[in-house]
């Protein structure tokens, strides 16, 4: 499956800039900005600003990928809890419940 790197402007801090990246990539940013209640730009912005001397494409994909790293590293850890919630523990190794 081959993506379409979609070129757009965007205006960081007074100056316009194009910025490209796959189509996903575009969603994925749109989506988290809407989770995180916090207009697009704002967010573009704030990536802008963290991310040093690499490119802002590569600081947006990789922010996206930070995202969603994150969430299911969470979604990972809510799943182990309520595993061992509801499962029994095991015995310890060398007890006798099975003699």
């Amino acid at each position: 499956m081959k993506s379409q790197i979609v070129k757009r402007s965007i205006e960081l801090n007074g100056h316009k800039t194009s910025v490209s990246l796959e189509d996903e990539f575009w969603h994925a940013l749109r989506r988290i900005a809407a989770l995180r209640d916090r207009p697009l730009p704002d967010m573009l912005q704030a990536i802008d600003a963290a991310r040093g001397n690499g490119n802002l494409s590569s600081a947006i994909r990789v922010f996206v990928l930070e995202h969603y790293r994150t969430e299911a590293a969470k979604e990972a850890a809510k799943t182990e809890a309520e595993g061992n919630r509801l499962a029994p523990p095991l015995p310890p190794s060398g007890s006798n419940i099975d003699r």
